[in-house]
Parts: structure tokens; C-alpha cells; sequence
């Protein structure tokens, strides 16, 4: 297989969750150090492509589905030297056949597709670590990892609102904690349950200067709110709720400026460890940590599940994580206070 050489034109498409584009940044990183007299173009999903915006190894940002995909790039030509297809939808597949000389792409459901393929990566036969695992796509190009963090870029001027956001909402708060209480409905078993999450809550507040923010998308205004609430007439001032408030960027940017994040596995999560918050990250025995959590990441204490892998399945409640094993890890970081 001829080598990549540095002027190449790259072409990639990860059309995925925030949290699964977020794992993919240290691939991303690889390629575009690959590239000094080059460029790497990254084809994001349209609704999550902001979270690639602003990082400095990335030349051109867009966005593609696979509903879109088929539509495009039947004009003749081949604009990109490589392309490099995360995800097993054909479309995109197809698509990136079509604009680019070569293509690396797992492999396919259609034996026709992978023949077409310069290089085909067989999907891993067993559990490993996400970032490594998303790695191999670019290693079959022979590039060396620069690093497993994740990489998220808030702007300044991002930065700079959600600090304001904070003094308004928790007036006099030195030490805003925020909680995500919950990751998307399709995944509710890995939900820690929100009585859990309120006596933290009420442990968190006796420390000085700390206030509660409650993150989350739409999904969780009404959680939020009445988390809130409970909380809200014995600490005033002290907690609010911001879930199904901020657009994705604006949440984000609010999640950088926390003195500790404490989270379910979901892509708030993994935006927190991208920006290097103190975390203390949730994990069900079906999504371990040891395969998820941030790698590279300063402060970070992972929680996972008791159970034992060969009793796990998704009937295993986030219950049986202790209230008292997750106050230990978030005092602790809430000590040592921001990473140098």
C-alpha cells in the first residue's frame, strides 16, 4: 500500500454521537501531524460537527449523513488522495469511493463494498480501550498515535459567557459543581438514580463556596427543574438548573469553566473530559470505564459498577454504586482543586 505522504489530501467521515466524535479527536490529531504540507478534511455529522470547530489539526470542517450521501460527489474528478470512514453505513462508504483514490474503512456488510476498498479494518473481536480502538483506522495509514486526550477548543468569547452565566445563576459561588444526571433514553440503565444524586448533592453543598449546576439537554428539563427545587429553598442561591437551556457549545463551555463535573456515561461526559474538568465519571458494568472513561486526563476518578462483568447485563442498577464512594472521589478532587 503506498505510504501517506505529508501533502496528501485526506478526507474523513465520522458521522456519530458527541461522545463517539469526541473519541475519534486523537485519530483526527494523528492525521493532521501526519500532514504539515497537507490537509485534512473531517465530514462530521450536521448535528455534531460543532463539536470539531476550532481544533487546529483539522483544516476543513462539514457535514454529511448517510441521507445526504448518496447525493453527493457524482462530479468526475477525485478531490481527496485518501479517505478514512468510521461507522459501517454503506452510503458514506460509497460516498467517500467516490471522491477520493483510496479508501480505509472497517469492514462492510457487502462483501462488494469491501473489494472496492484499498485497505478494509476487521472491527475488534473483543472489548478495548474506545480511543485505541478508533486509532486503528488511522495506524493502517502508519501513523503514530500524538496522544490519547480528547480535544474539544471553547472560544474566548464562549468562555467568557459562560462565566457570566454562572455568576448569574449561582450569585457568590466560588466552586460551581455540575451534575449530569442522566444519558439518553435509549440508554436509561445507565442512569444513576437521582435520590443518589441528591444526597451528593446535599454532601457537595456543605463544602464552602461550592453551588450545584444541573446539566443536560432537553430530555432533562424536567429533572432538572424538579432536582432543583428540592434542593433549592435549603441552599439558596446556591442551586440551578441549566439542562435543556444552552445550545451544545454555550453547555460546553459552561462545563470548562466547573471546579468538578460529576456524570453518568453520556456526551457531556465525554466533553468534560476533553476540556480537562475535575470528573468523576459513572460507569455500568455493560460500558466500563476502563474502555470509556478520558485517557490523559488530569483529574479524573472513575466509578464503575460493582457487578461482575459475566453477571452484568442491563438489568443491573447504577443503585448499586454508593452515594458515599462518589462523595469520597469528588471531595477528594474538589481538595486538590484545579489541575495545573
Amino acid at each position: 500500500m503506498e505510504p501517506l505522504r505529508p501533502d496528501a489530501r485526506v478526507l474523513l467521515i465520522c458521522v456519530a454521537r458527541i461522545g463517539d466524535t469526541l473519541l475519534a479527536t486523537p485519530a483526527l490529531r494523528a492525521l493532521g501531524a501526519a500532514l504539515p504540507q497537507g490537509a485534512l478534511t473531517v465530514l462530521a455529522h450536521p448535528g455534531r460537527r460543532e463539536v470539531l470547530e476550532g481544533l487546529p489539526f483539522i483544516h476543513r470542517l462539514g457535514s454529511i449523513d448517510k441521507r445526504s450521501a448518496p447525493w453527493r460527489g457524482w462530479l468526475p474528478g477525485r478531490r481527496y488522495d485518501w479517505g478514512v470512514v468510521y461507522g459501517q453505513d454503506a452510503a458514506l462508504v460509497r460516498y467517500a469511493l467516490r471522491v477520493c483514490r483510496r479508501v480505509i474503512a472497517l469492514r462492510q456488510a457487502d462483501p462488494a463494498l469491501n473489494r472496492r476498498l484499498t485497505r478494509m479494518v476487521e472491527p475488534a473481536a473483543s472489548l478495548m480501550d474506545a480511543v485505541d480502538e478508533r486509532l486503528e483506522l488511522a495506524t493502517a495509514l502508519g501513523i503514530a498515535p500524538q496522544g490519547r486526550r480528547l480535544a474539544y477548543l471553547a472560544t474566548e468569547a464562549e468562555r467568557q459567557r459562560a462565566r457570566a452565566l454562572l455568576h448569574q445563576r449561582l450569585p457568590g459561588v466560588q466552586r460551581p459543581i455540575g451534575l449530569q444526571l442522566q444519558s439518553f433514553p435509549t440508554k436509561a440503565y445507565r442512569d444513576w438514580p437521582a435520590e443518589h444524586f441528591q444526597r451528593l448533592a446535599q454532601r457537595l453543598l456543605a463544602q464552602p463556596g461550592t453551588g450545584i449546576a444541573v446539566l443536560g439537554g432537553p430530555e432533562s428539563r424536567r429533572l432538572g427543574e424538579d432536582f432543583a427545587a428540592r434542593l433549592a429553598p435549603h441552599f439558596p442561591g446556591r442551586v440551578t438548573s441549566l439542562a435543556g437551556g444552552l445550545p451544545l457549545r454555550e453547555a460546553a463551555a459552561v462545563i470548562g469553566e466547573l471546579a468538578l463535573y460529576v456524570g453518568v456515561d453520556t456526551g457531556p461526559t465525554h466533553l468534560a473530559g476533553a476540556l480537562g474538568t475535575p470528573m468523576v465519571a459513572l460507569y455500568h458494568c455493560r460500558h466500563r470505564g476502563r474502555w470509556l472513561a478520558p485517557r490523559e486526563h488530569p483529574a479524573l476518578a472513575v466509578i464503575e459498577h460493582p457487578a461482575a462483568d459475566a453477571a452484568c447485563d442491563h438489568t443491573a442498577s447504577m443503585a448499586a454504586i454508593s452515594v458515599e464512594s462518589v462523595a469520597q472521589a469528588a471531595e477528594r478532587l474538589l481538595a486538590q482543586g484545579a489541575p495545573a
